[in-house]
C-alpha cells in the first residue's frame, strides 16, 4: 500500500478495509463528529447525561455494523484485499449469519431499520419530526403548484382578452375575490396603535391614611363616613391581548369594506367595559353612512351592540365602541378613594364612574348646577342615584349640604331616613312633595333678598361674609326680621347657610299626581336657584316629552342618559341618538353643561349592603334636625305662597294688578296670573281682594267679573 501517513497509515488502512470494507471511509467523519460532541459536552449548558452518552456509543456501533452488512450486497472494489467483500469480514459475517434466519430480503429490512435507529441514537434526532416537516414542505410546494396551475387559465384569459379586445373597463371580480383582496390589503397595512389600558387608579391621601391604624380619634371624627365602609375593587379581569386587538382592527376594516366603506383603524383604546376603535374614513365617506350601519356591524362582529361616535373632540376620527367579552365591575369605593375625587375641591362632588379608558369621572354639582337623569328599568338609574347621594355624603357635612329626598316609589330613597344630612323626612306623599318644592322656591327668594342686602352675588360669598363677621365678633343682624312676626324684640343674627340638594327619584309620578304646577316650580328653581345654593337631581324612567318638557330641558343643560328602549327617548333626553345602544347596568352617556358632545361613562356600582352600612354610620354620628315647614302648606318663605298674607292688599303686586285690570277692562284669575306671571293661588287671592274692595264685581248669572273702578289717570 502507498499511504500519505506512511507505513503506519498503510497498516491501519489495510486492517480497516479488511474488517469493515467500504465503511472504512466513514470512520474519519465519525471521529470528527465524536470530537465535536466531546467538546460540546464540556459546556454545562449542553452537557448530556451518562445514559445519553451510552446510547450514543451504542448507536455508533450499530451504525457501523448495519452499514457494513448492507454494503456487503454491493460488488467489491479494487482497494479491498482479494477475497474480501464490500462490507469486509465483519459485514460478510453479520449478513451471512442474519440471512440464515431471515433470508436476504428480511435481512435488508432489518439492517435498514437498525441503520435509521442508530442514526437517531447517535445524533439525537427524531425521524417523526423530520417526516412531519418534510411532509409540510411537500404539501406547501404542492399547494402552491396547484394554485399556479389553477390560476393559469385565468391569467391566460386576461392576457388574451387584452390582446384581442383591448377592453378599457376592468374585469368584473367575483364577491369572493373582492373579499379576499380586501383581506390581503388589510393584512398589508402597518400595525394599529394600541393605547395602554389604565391598570390602577391613583388613590387619595385620605384613602392611604384610612389604611393606617388609628391610635386616637381626630377632631373631625364622625363628621364624614369611613372609607372602610365601602367595598374594595374586585380583581381586574384580563382584557384583550395586543394580538387580539390587532386582529379585531383588521376584521373591522374588512367588515366596513364589505359595506363599501373604505376606512382605516388608526388607534385602539381598550377600557374596562368597551374598546374604542378610532377609524379614519376615506375621502368622501360620510359619517352618517357608518352610523346607519351600527346594527349591521354588531351582527357582522357577533356582538351585542356597536355604538358609533360621530365626533371625537380634538381628533379627525370616527369612534366605534365594541363591548368587551368580560366586563369589569366598577365600585363606588374605587372612585371615592381616588385622587381625582379628593382633589376636586368642592363639597358638591358626585362620583359618576369611569370613562372608556378607565379614568375616574367626578363631576361638580355646583357647576352643573342641576342634573336630569333618564333610563329604562334595569339600566342602573337607581344605583347611579345612590352613588351620587353617597358621594355627596362622603364629601360634605350636614353644615355644608342638606338633602331633600322625594321618593314617589317609596322604595329607593327611604333607606336614608334618619341621617343628619336630611332637611326633612324622605318625602313619599306627592302633595307634600309639591309643598317642598314651593318651600324651596320661597327659600331661594329669601336667600336672594339676603344676598342683595349684603351685597354678595352667590352663596359662597354670603357664607364667607357671615363667617368673617362671626370671626370678628361683629355678627350681622337679619335684615328681613320683622318685630310683628317674631316673639323676641331683638333681630337674630345671620348664620351660614348650607347648600340644598333636591333629589327626585321619579318625575313622571310626581307630575301625574300634582300636575303642571310641579313643572313651573322646577323651571323656576332651575332658572334662578344656582347662585342661592339650591341644586336638583331629577330622574325618570319615562323620558317622554310630556314628562321632560321643553321648559325643564331648556333650564337643565347637564343630563345623563342610561340605556333607553328607543331612539326617540334618546333624542328627548340628549337631543341626539346613542343611548339606545348602551349596554345597561350603569352604562351611561353624560352630557355636561356647555357642550353638545356626550361622554360615555361606566357607572359606579354600590350594593345595598354598602348603603346600609354608611347610613347606619351616619345615624350614629348625629340626629337630623328636620324643618317641618318644608312639607307644610302654605309654604313658608319669600315666594308667591309666602306673600299670601291675611290681606292681599299688602301684596307688593296688588297695585300693579289693579292697574292692569282697570286699564284693560278685563278681570279674571287666569288673566291676572298670566299678566303678572304668578301662581294661581296668589292670583285668586288678589282677585278676591279686588272684589271685596269694589274694584271688580261678578256679573249676574255668571262667574265672570266686571271692572267697576276707573283706571287711574297718567301722571
Amino acid at each position: 500500500y502507498s499511504n500519505l501517513i506512511g507505513a503506519f497509515g498503510a497498516n491501519v488502512s489495510a486492517i480497516l478495509f479488511t474488517y469493515f470494507g467500504i465503511v472504512s471511509y466513514l470512520f474519519i467523519p465519525i471521529l470528527v463528529l465524536t470530537a465535536v460532541y466531546i467538546y460540546q459536552n464540556k459546556n454545562p449548558i449542553n452537557q448530556r447525561t451518562k445514559s445519553e452518552n451510552v446510547l450514543g456509543s451504542i448507536g455508533i456501533i450499530i451504525f457501523v455494523l448495519s452499514s457494513a452488512s448492507l454494503i456487503q450486497l454491493f460488488p467489491s472494489i479494487q482497494q479491498l484485499p482479494e477475497g474480501v467483500g464490500a462490507g469486509g469480514i465483519i459485514g460478510d459475517s453479520v449478513f451471512t449469519a442474519t440471512a440464515d434466519y431471515l433470508d436476504i430480503s428480511g435481512s435488508i429490512v432489518l439492517f435498514i431499520i437498525l441503520l435509521l435507529a442508530s442514526i437517531s441514537l447517535s445524533l439525537h434526532i427524531s425521524w417523526v419530526m423530520i417526516v412531519d416537516k418534510s411532509g409540510s414542505l411537500i404539501l406547501s410546494i404542492l399547494s402552491r403548484a396547484l394554485g399556479i396551475i389553477q390560476m393559469t387559465p385565468t391569467f391566460l384569459n386576461q392576457f388574451l382578452s387584452k390582446i384581442k379586445f383591448k377592453r378599457k373597463e376592468k374585469p368584473v371580480e367575483s364577491a369572493r375575490a373582492i373579499h379576499q383582496r380586501r383581506i390581503e390589503k388589510a393584512k398589508q397595512r402597518p400595525k394599529t396603535k394600541i393605547e395602554p389600558k389604565v391598570q390602577a387608579i391613583e388613590t387619595s391621601k385620605r384613602s392611604e391614611e384610612a389604611k393606617q391604624v388609628k391610635l386616637f380619634d381626630t377632631a373631625e371624627s364622625g363628621q364624614l363616613p369611613e372609607l372602610s365602609l365601602l367595598d374594595d375593587a374586585p380583581d381586574k379581569v384580563s382584557g384583550y391581548s395586543e394580538d387580539t386587538l390587532q386582529a379585531m382592527s383588521k376584521l373591522l376594516e374588512i367588515k366596513l369594506a364589505d359595506f363599501n366603506i373604505a376606512a382605516e383603524v388608526i388607534s385602539v383604546k381598550p377600557g374596562p367595559v368597551v374598546t374604542r376603535f378610532e377609524i379614519q374614513p376615506a375621502a368622501g365617506v360620510k359619517v352618517s353612512q357608518i352610523s346607519n350601519l351600527s346594527k349591521d356591524l354588531a351582527r357582522a362582529l357577533s356582538t351585542v351592540s356597536v355604538r358609533v361616535v360621530e365626533v371625537i373632540p380634538g381628533k379627525p376620527y370616527v369612534g366605534i365602541e365594541i363591548p368587551n367579552e368580560q366586563r369589569e365591575v366598577i365600585t363606588l369605593g374605587e372612585i371615592i378613594k381616588s385622587k381625582d375625587y379628593e382633589e376636586i375641591g368642592s363639597t358638591m362632588a358626585i362620583a359618576l364612574g369611569k370613562d372608556i379608558s378607565g379614568n375616574p369621572v367626578v363631576a361638580d354639582l355646583a357647576k352643573m348646577p342641576h342634573l336630569l337623569i333618564a333610563g329604562t328599568t334595569g339600566s342602573g338609574k337607581s344605583v347611579g342615584i345612590n352613588a351620587m347621594i353617597l358621594s355627596l355624603l362622603y364629601k360634605s357635612t350636614p353644615k355644608d349640604v342638606k338633602l331633600i329626598l322625594i321618593d314617589p316609589k317609596m322604595l329607593e330613597l327611604s333607606v336614608y331616613d334618619g341621617i343628619p344630612n336630611l332637611f326633612t323626612e324622605v318625602v313619599t306623599d306627592m302633595k307634600k312633595a309639591a309643598a317642598a318644592l314651593k318651600w324651596c322656591v320661597a327659600e331661594m327668594d329669601k336667600r336672594y333678598r339676603l344676598m342683595s342686602h349684603l351685597g354678595v352675588r352667590n352663596l359662597a360669598g354670603y357664607n364667607k361674609k357671615i363667617n368673617d363677621s362671626i370671626r370678628d365678633k361683629q355678627p350681622i343682624p337679619d335684615p328681613l326680621w320683622k318685630s310683628t312676626e317674631q316673639l323676641s324684640d331683638e333681630p337674630k343674627h345671620l348664620e351660614p347657610l348650607p347648600n340644598i340638594v333636591i333629589v327626585i327619584d321619579e318625575l313622571a309620578d310626581l307630575m301625574l299626581v300634582v300636575g303642571k304646577a310641579v313643572e313651573e316650580l322646577i323651571a323656576r328653581l332651575a332658572q334662578k336657584a344656582r347662585a342661592s345654593g339650591i341644586h336638583m337631581i331629577i330622574a325618570t324612567q319615562r323620558p317622554s316629552v310630556d314628562v321632560i318638557t321643553g321648559l325643564i330641558k331648556a333650564n337643565i343643560p347637564s343630563r345623563i342618559a342610561f340605556q333607553v328602549s328607543a331612539k326617540v327617548d334618546s333624542r328627548t333626553i340628549l337631543d341626539q341618538m346613542g343611548a339606545e345602544s348602551l349596554l345597561g347596568n350603569g352604562d351611561m352617556l353624560y352630557l355636561p353643561s356647555g357642550t353638545s358632545i356626550p361622554m360615555r361613562v361606566h357607572g359606579a356600582f354600590v350594593s345595598d349592603q354598602e348603603v346600609h352600612r354608611i347610613v347606619n354610620d351616619l345615624k350614629k354620628s348625629g340626629k337630623p334636625e328636620y324643618n317641618e315647614a318644608i312639607t307644610t302648606e302654605p309654604a313658608q318663605g319669600g315666594d308667591e305662597g309666602s306673600l299670601e298674607t291675611d290681606s292681599a292688599e299688602d301684596d307688593p303686586l296688588y297695585d300693579q294688578a289693579v292697574k292692569v285690570v282697570t286699564e284693560t277692562d278685563r278681570a279674571s284669575i287666569s288673566y291676572v296670573q298670566r299678566r303678572l306671571k304668578i301662581g294661581y293661588n296668589r292670583a285668586a287671592r288678589i282677585v278676591e281682594t279686588m272684589e271685596a274692595t269694589g274694584v271688580i264685581a261678578k256679573k249676574e248669572g255668571s262667574n265672570n267679573y266686571e271692572v267697576i273702578a276707573a283706571s287711574a289717570p297718567d301722571e
